[in-house]
């Protein structure tokens, strides 16, 4: 039976770029490409254009199906679709797979015109400001002058704050989801565990794995499975997994006996296999680096979100112990500060910090309700 509510099948475009790009790193790409989706129709004043920024591990693919027997959807399929909280009747809605990512856009995998090679270990570390340029490059090639949302979760959320900053006339709406507006010491920690498990993988190569035909992906499992530790809540992994055994005895060994441990391994399994690992450096270094008020006196957020002219929807969960609650606040306090209009939500949720990804009634209402209001 055909879902009214899906987008339906899909096709990713690439659109390359040939105007050189200084980064943040003060290294200079000359050409790439970015690759990207779009859902919906843009109306004819090109006013009705919402861009959705993909977090560490997401793409472009955000709603749809490639085929018919295509099990799984787009990242977002619940959040982004006909009658869904970001309406395709209603917007024009465009995801890409950020620079320096693995799905399409020029990346460490990509090959090097220069070299005839994968970029590897030359690939320069990017920024969440070379994401937003490079987001904003592609606005103008699509004829959109002016997104009427920007949307995003966690690192996608980090992203929408700062379109606001770098470009307050090109954004008339941020929605800012279960982010934060720079990372605390200890998510820091986690981030350099995670790299450090990929850097002192053998097969790792010193980034060039690729010439190896080997990739380090033991040290790339282990870097999702304490990732995946950290996206979920205390709560949910007790009343999923418990301290259920797979076999109702201990073995007494270091086999998987729990059932969490088997979950974990799975997850660490699947990602290896469908992400590369200088992706996952550069996305877990560009999270490190953000940071709005790193050039101001006192790392002041009011003074960082001075320019900004968008209006928000600001949204937290209350098991999210990455990036909590009380991050939030800080932003929508400075937001306030400048007298911008701000909504906010903490949203009661079991799912820690993939609550983001999740179907919750009250959630989705929220986001419903607020983009109803926004005027196309």
């Amino acid at each position: 039976m055909h879902d009214t509510t899906s987008v339906g099948i899909v096709t990713p475009q690439t659109a390359h770029f040939d105007t050189p790009l200084t980064l943040k790193s003060g290294t200079t790409l000359p050409a790439y490409d970015l690759v990207y989706e779009t859902y919906g129709t843009l109306n004819a004043e090109r006013s009705n254009a919402i861009l959705i920024c993909h977090a560490l591990s997401g793409n472009h693919h955000i709603a749809g199906r490639y085929s018919e027997n295509e099990k799984r959807a787009g990242w977002w399929d619940n959040m982004v679709g006909p009658g869904k909280p970001i309406d395709t009747n209603r917007f024009f809605v465009v995801g890409l797979n950020n620079l320096g990512g693995c799905h399409g856009s020029t990346g460490p995998s990509s090959i090097d015109p220069a070299t005839g090679k994968p970029y590897g270990a030359r690939f320069p570390l990017v920024t969440v400001e070379d994401w937003v340029t490079t987001q904003a490059r592609l606005a103008d090639k699509l004829g959109i002058q002016q997104f009427a949302a920007v949307v995003g979760g966690s690192l996608g959320g980090m992203q929408a704050l700062q379109w606001t900053i770098q470009h307050p006339d090109r954004v008339r709406h941020a929605l800012v989801i279960a982010a934060a507006p720079k990372l605390t010491a200890q998510n820091i920690a986690f981030n350099d565990v995670a790299r450090q498990a990929i850097l002192t993988d053998p097969d790792f190569h010193g980034g060039d794995y690729y010439a190896h035909n080997t990739a380090p992906k033991r040290g790339l499992r282990l870097a999702r499975m304490l990732g995946h530790i950290t996206y979920l809540s205390d709560d949910v992994m007790g009343s999923k997994f418990g301290r259920i055994l797979r076999h109702g005895a201990f073995n007494y060994g270091y086999d998987v006996e729990f059932e969490i441990e088997s979950y974990l391994r799975y997850q660490g399994d699947k990602f290896a296999e469908s992400f590369d690992a200088n992706t996952y450096l550069l996305m877990t270094k560009a999270l490190d680096y953000f940071d709005p008020t790193h050039h101001h006196e006192h790392g002041d957020l009011s003074l960082a979100l001075k320019s900004v002219k968008a209006e928000f929807l600001v949204v937290s969960f209350t098991t999210d112990w990455r990036f909590s609650p009380e991050r939030s606040k800080e932003i929508v306090k400075a937001l306030l500060d400048n007298q911008r209009p701000v909504s906010y939500a903490e949203v009661t949720s079991s799912h820690g910090h993939d609550a983001f990804l999740m179907v919750d009634p009250y959630y989705h209402g929220l986001v419903r309700a607020y983009m109803d209001k926004v005027t196309v």
